[in-house]
């Protein structure tokens, strides 16, 4: 199998597994403000999540020969491995709730927040508990700086989300004469009639368009993102939101150390002489039960739906094509995504690897370009933003830097 060796490698493979775990929730997030019920998006999304590991075992898991230490990914599949095979499979687990979660959160407290809150937490929660499973081979003078910096993010994303959301009810209030105060928390349904049709306009996420069409950060886009987009956030609490991306970011801290235990084995779980499992293995059992309950939980919201999104069904969602190709693209960057991170983890040590966390900064970059957040907002906001971005630049910096090498 192909392992990575060097520290230069690892730090490649973490750069690009940054890139498209930043991505693949802007392609969610397109698809939700386009209408398409998020249940139909995310089982599209978790067959090629699958797809993407065993693409990955069969590949870079069979390059070269089987060892006795360090053996191929289909000579371990037979292997008395099971405790460490249960660790991967709740890693999984807790991943695949927390991605559902998110898809939520999203819609509520927008892409850039949510995503900088939950990764704040996995770094502070979860690279602790994995410096001290990697036998502290981190440099905590260097990796502890770089918690603090994403501390320090979290507390201006707040305050980003704060001031963004300030904006957008000043904006709302006078959108028209019979606008008043207060009147952002009432139903969307008695805005639509405000917002006049609008021939020929394109989709709100662009931004750009002809003269009748809603330019983004004005009261008529987000009015008309609301009437279009599946989930309905106008009139509901900001907290719900905020308990969504919470719930998340815990679960987003479980998994890397999960992962870390099944494929290192630091609580002696395996009869001697079984090898460790390797991380393509454990990959694998990951995704599988990653499928599994994301498979139970989405089919369960088709007929069982939350947060007032109408009923559907296995057959609408067959047919459901719309979209159809941008959520499995979603699935293959998450799928390689998670591949490329633990790969570089289990090289540097799962801590460093956590830097892909300062994926805000890659869905930021979309969530700006592609959804026109933070358009036509307040100085304080821009200020607070750049603030943000700065220390996510320096946390991963930071995180990359304390990488070591396991022996």
């Amino acid at each position: 199998m192909y392992v990575v060796e060097s520290k230069g490698g690892a730090i490649a493979c973490m750069l690009l597994a940054l890139f498209f775990l930043g991505t693949w929730p802007a392609i969610m997030t397109l698809l939700e403000r386009r209408g398409r019920l998020p249940q139909h998006t995310y089982l599209d999304y978790t067959i090629t999540n699958l797809l993407a590991a065993v693409i990955i075992a069969l590949t870079f898991g069979q390059i070269g020969k089987s060892e006795p230490g360090m053996p191929n990914f289909l000579t371990q599949l037979s292997q008395d491995n099971w405790p460490c095979v249960l660790f991967a499979m709740a890693g999984g687990v807790v991943l695949s709730v927390g991605n559902l979660s998110t898809q939520y959160a999203w819609a509520f407290v927008g892409l850039s927040v949510t995503e900088v809150i939950t990764s704040s937490i996995t770094v502070v929660i979860g690279t602790t508990l994995n410096y001290f499973l990697d036998d502290k081979i981190n440099n905590a003078e260097i990796l502890f700086p770089g918690v603090g910096c994403f501390l320090v993010a979290v507390c201006l994303g707040s305050a980003v989300h704060s001031s963004n959301a300030a904006d957008n009810k000043a904006k709302l209030r006078g959108f028209s004469n019979d606008y008043k105060d207060g009147a952002e928390t009432k139903d969307i349904s008695e805005l639509k009639g405000a917002l006049p049709n609008k021939v020929g306009a394109e989709d709100p996420e662009s931004g750009i368009g002809t003269v009748e069409e809603a330019k983004a950060g004005t009261a008529d886009f987000l009015i008309e993102l609301e009437n279009r987009r599946a989930i309905k956030v106008f009139g509901k609490s900001t907290w719900i939101g905020l308990a969504i991306t919470f719930f998340a970011g815990v679960c987003f801290s479980l998994f890397s150390p999960a992962f870390n235990l099944a494929t290192n084995d630091q609580w002696q779980t395996l009869k001697a002489g079984v090898p460790h499992l390797v991380v393509y293995t454990a990959f694998f059992y990951f995704s599988v039960s990653c499928f599994v309950i994301a498979l139970i939980l989405n089919i369960t919201f088709l007929y069982r739906p939350v947060l007032n999104l109408p009923k559907s069904s296995l057959k609408a969602y067959v047919k459901d094509w719309d979209g159809r190709g941008w959520a499995l693209l979603a699935g293959l960057l998450c799928g390689f995504g998670n591949g490329l991170q633990f790969m570089g983890g289990q090289a540097a040590g799962y801590a460093a690897a956590d830097a892909v966390q300062a994926l805000p900064l890659v869905s930021t970059f979309w969530g700006v370009l592609l959804f026109g957040e933070y358009r036509k907002s307040s100085r304080r906001t821009y200020v607070l933003l750049g603030g943000m971005l700065f220390m996510f630049i320096a946390a991963v910096g930071v995180l990359m830097a304390s990488s070591g090498h396991r022996k």
